[in-house]
């Protein structure tokens, strides 16, 4: 009873100790990939700020309106008038009374008879008038009307401003901020592509290893019986001690390699956890066992339909389009420029009505023209934006040659792989014949244990051999794929 309740809670560690263990397929590795790569997610941003740049270009064109307000005090207000003006408006109707009394006198004294009669009785006419008080009233309203109570000053106004013509400098702008939206989103399809063609690498290197951690088990095993056999027919007295001894030392190689082969597989599914932003140390497995091998062969590939794919030149044709608008940019600088500006006005006190303590505005509008004569820069800048894009001409004609020679070398390689993968499968077929003859010729005694290591050792050698071509064909594929823009 015991026993048997021992073994039950031994199997249910062991169920749940394999439960826990997830298994991936390629997809979800991707997927996870996709998620945690930073790199992608700085990509996105600089999607997304692009994006906005551009529609900051757009508003460029359109008007835009403003607003700007005030207010200052002074310890004196804005006087209009001097301080002798004042006194003489002040004293307008004294002044003009004494000018008409001097002037009656001057001319009455001219007259033969009785001038000076005259004169006094129409100088008593005058100033017994009210004519002075009269015009000193005047004027003194004059000068109050003149004065501006201007310490306390508050002001605003809202403008309008319309460009009309700037030498094509906003057009080209909103060009290239428009392709820089584009090229950013390239560049996050690229860096996409990258991430997954790294998590591929990461996925098939733990499946490689992880088959030849099977393969190196199967090899150890082998060993471990033909240690046995031996070990029996020394008892039995068939065999020398040098021959166990032989093998023995191909069974510790065999130990050392099963070791290998289990670092490498941790070693290997680490990077893959890294690369999927999972845990270092999470117990995980993955779900496919064999390459799936999609491509052919050999690849007929029409080169005008790669260069037309390739996100380089995409990228490349999108810098070719930017440094045009850049020639645009620059020569704008030697255009004149047109812009229509209009806003009101507003203050108190009123400047429109005589300083009054209230507030008053108008309406105004104009055309504003800025025609360069003299920018020499200008010139040395046009000349400089053509040759970038010379430049950047040079820079496409080499990706094209570049991107040419990839294509035609990953296609044979991927060629090449697939001879491997026939040869091995040739050499697998012997090998598989030769062990077995050798293990019948073992147990019959007709062979030494030697000959039966080395036909074990060869099984091993063609097996894997096969999986390198099975995994080099998927990877050069998956390389190709690329390669080509698909």
């Amino acid at each position: 009873m015991k026993t048997r309740i021992i073994l039950a809670l031994l199997m249910l560690l062991c169920t749940s100790g394999l439960s826990a263990q997830q298994v991936l397929t390629l997809e979800q590795c991707r997927e996870k990939a996709l998620q945690a790569n930073k790199g992608l997610k700085m990509s996105e941003e600089k999607r997304i700020e692009t994006e906005n740049l551009q529609k900051a270009a757009l508003w460029q064109m359109l008007p835009k309106v403003g607003a700007t307000g005030g207010y200052t005090w002074m310890d004196k207000s804005v006087n209009l008038l001097s301080d002798e003006q004042r006194d003489r408006i002040n004293n307008l109707g004294n002044n003009v009374q004494n000018s008409i009394d001097q002037a009656i006198r001057e001319e009455a004294g001219n007259l033969p008879i009785g001038g000076q009669l005259i004169g006094d009785l129409l100088s008593n006419v005058v100033n017994n008038s009210n004519l002075s008080s009269s015009l000193n009233n005047v004027g003194q309203e004059i000068t109050q009307a003149l004065e501006t109570d201007t310490r306390n000053t508050t002001f605003g106004v809202v403008t309008l401003t319309q460009p009309i013509y700037l030498g094509g400098k906003l057009m080209a702008l909103y060009k290239t901020a428009s392709l820089m939206n584009r090229l950013s989103g390239i560049e996050y399809d690229k860096k996409k592509e990258e991430t997954l063609i790294a998590v591929d690498e990461a996925y098939w290197q733990v499946v490689s290893v992880k088959h030849k951690k099977e393969l190196a088990e199967q090899y150890a095993a082998l060993l471990d019986t033909l240690n046995h056999n031996v070990e029996e027919l020394v008892a039995a007295e068939m065999a020398t001690k040098g021959d166990l001894a032989k093998v023995r030392v191909k069974l510790n190689e065999a130990q050392m390699s099963l070791t290998k082969a289990t670092n490498g597989l941790a070693l290997a599914k680490m990077l893959l956890a890294q690369r999927c932003g999972m845990p270092l140390d999470g117990d995980f497995d993955v779900s496919e066992s064999n390459p799936t091998l999609a491509l052919t062969r050999r690849q007929t590939i029409d080169m005008e339909d790669v260069w037309q794919n390739r996100r380089e030149m995409q990228m490349l044709r999108i810098s070719d389009s930017i440094s045009q608008q850049g020639v645009r940019l620059a020569a704008s600088s030697l255009k004149p420029n047109v812009a229509f500006t209009g806003g009101y006005l507003f203050s108190n006190p009123n400047l429109f009505n005589g300083f009054q303590n209230e507030w008053g505005g108008t309406l105004m509008a104009g055309v504003v023209v800025n025609v360069p004569i003299l920018h020499i820069g200008g010139i040395y800048s046009i000349k400089a934006a053509k040759a970038k894009r010379r430049e950047v001409a040079y820079q496409i004609e080499e990706a094209q040659e570049m991107i040419e020679l990839q294509v035609n070398k990953l296609n044979c390689e991927l060629e090449l792989a697939y001879k491997k993968l026939d040869q091995a499968q040739s050499n697998l077929t012997q090998a598989e014949e030769n062990l077995r003859l050798a293990d019948e010729s073992f147990k019959a005694g007709m062979c030494s244990s030697s000959d039966l290591m080395a036909a074990q050792t060869a099984w091993m050698s063609a097996k894997s051999d096969i999986l390198d071509a099975e995994i080099e064909i998927e990877m050069n594929s998956i390389y190709l794929t690329q390669a080509i823009g698909k």
